[in-house]
């Protein structure tokens, strides 16, 4: 059993890499199609919500997303209630690089599933949301100053 986090981490960095090498040519450099496509299937996130959908902390979102935006990928926009509130669009260069990062994701979905019947997947996808709500309930403590007992 303990070979699973291995074998998921491994999974997660290849194709990590692999994205960052085809990305390269759009200028989307370590991580950063993460946060574009997030902010392109939810326009008006605000960069909390948006850490907290990809698992990293606040500084290292706030890095990707003055990158994003420095390139042009995407803008801030006031809040209209509370003005200290910064909401994320996407704009025309990031929405027209969306529909290739999502290409891409369908392709290795594909890849990554060959060979498995659409019941099969199903159950992989169901058993991975489980472990990713245990390890959540983990980051949540430790992202609060907790450390956790071995």
């Amino acid at each position: 059993m303990q070979d699973i986090l291995r074998e998921i981490g491994m999974i997660a960095r290849a194709l990590d890499s692999i994205s960052n090498i085809e990305f390269k040519e759009f200028e989307l450099t370590k991580g950063q199609y993460l946060y574009l496509v997030r902010i392109c299937e939810n326009p008006g996130i605000i960069q909390e919500k948006l850490a907290e959908m990809i698992k990293v902390d606040r500084t290292t979102a706030a890095r990707a997303i003055k990158k994003l935006e420095m390139s042009g990928f995407i803008h801030k926009k006031d809040d209209e209630q509370n003005k200290k509130i910064k909401k994320l669009f996407p704009t025309e260069k990031g929405k027209n690089i969306y529909p290739f990062i999502k290409r891409e994701n369908d392709y290795s979905n594909s890849v990554a599933l060959k060979g498995f019947s659409e019941s099969e997947a199903e159950v992989i996808l169901q058993l991975l949301l489980r472990v990713r709500k245990n390890v959540e309930v983990d980051w949540e403590f430790v992202k609060k100053g907790n450390k956790r007992i071995y």
